[in-house]
Order: structure tokens, then C-alpha cells, then sequence
């Protein structure tokens, strides 16, 4: 028979926190680079090809589809492996720690401020699942009208940066090259 220490408990509980950084640390990168990829070489290769109503009416449809199949994985693996529930709970922070209160004071500034930073800033993936009632619970009819809206003006937004970065870059390489 074993009785359990205060040293396998301690143990129990590293073992804990260094499987949750694990997966901290493979659901961010994973979604990082995926991000990055989508974001930075997908959309302005798709923008450049098909002109900003037609790819921008593309990547829309492919965002839509790719933020589905996220939120479906996201639901079933039933796992924060983003850390958005942890983000969540910086809402109530009271500590001692200035960037810990400056984040707390903007996540209270209300959900029409955290839904137009996460749609600009991240996606409408990461806006829905942050804004929406309940976890790993799909969506309602308030999370698909959050998640639609999120959808719009976050792949607007892009669209209109990645033709403005080709337009830019266009105007630079003829300035340039001279062609």
C-alpha cells in the first residue's frame, strides 16, 4: 500500500501544469503557423490572382469554411489548447501586476470592443469562441450572428490590407525596376 506525500502530490501537480503547457504550447504554434500561412501567403497569393472581389469572395468562403472545421475540432477535443478560457478569466483580474489590471480593464470595456479587436486582430475563429456562451457548446443563433459579423468585416478588413500591401508593393517594384 502507498500512501500518497506531499512530495507525489507536488509531483502530481507539476505533471499537471506540464502537460497544460504542452498543449498550451502545441495548439498555439500549431495555430500560429497555420495562421501565419493562411494569413501571410494564402490570402495575398489569392488576392493577387483573382483581383479584391473575387479572391476576396474566395478567401471569405475559405475562412468560413476553415473557422467551422476549428470549431468543430475545438469543441469535440473538448480542450482550451488556445488558452481562450484562461484569457477569459483575466476578465475578473485584481492583482498587483499593471499589465494584468490593463488587460482585465479591457476585456470589461464589453463585448462590442473585444468583438471588433479579435475580428481585426485574430479571426472570427478565435472572436466566436471567446464571445460565446457556454464552452465547447457550438453555436446559437446570438454565437452564428457574432461569428457571421466576425466573419464579414474581419475577412473585409484583410482583404483590403493584402490589396493595398500588392497595390503597394506594385507601385514600389515599378518605381524601382522602372518596368
Amino acid at each position: 500500500m502507498h500512501i500518497k506525500t506531499t512530495e507525489d502530490n507536488l509531483s502530481g501537480k507539476a505533471g499537471n501544469h506540464l502537460g497544460r503547457l504542452a498543449e498550451l504550447s502545441i495548439g498555439l504554434s500549431s495555430f500560429g503557423l497555420f495562421g501565419f500561412l493562411f494569413s501571410y501567403l494564402l490570402y495575398p497569393s489569392v488576392i493577387y490572382a483573382f483581383g479584391i472581389f473575387k479572391g476576396g469572395g474566395i478567401m471569405t468562403i475559405l475562412s468560413f469554411i476553415v473557422c467551422l472545421i476549428l470549431l468543430k475540432v475545438y469543441d469535440s477535443t473538448k480542450r482550451d489548447w488556445l488558452g481562450i478560457e484562461a484569457v477569459k478569466s483575466l476578465k475578473d483580474y485584481d492583482g498587483r501586476s499593471k499589465l494584468g489590471r490593463l488587460w482585465a480593464w479591457f476585456f470589461r470595456k464589453g463585448d462590442p470592443v473585444i468583438f471588433l479587436f479579435l475580428t481585426i486582430r485574430v479571426d472570427p475563429f478565435v472572436t466566436i469562441v471567446y464571445l460565446r456562451r457556454g464552452n465547447y457548446t457550438g453555436l446559437s443563433r446570438r454565437d452564428w450572428t457574432i461569428f457571421m459579423g466576425s466573419l464579414i468585416i474581419g475577412n473585409a478588413y484583410w482583404t483590403l490590407a493584402c490589396y493595398m500591401g500588392i497595390t503597394l508593393l506594385e507601385w514600389g517594384w515599378k518605381r524601382i525596376v522602372g518596368l
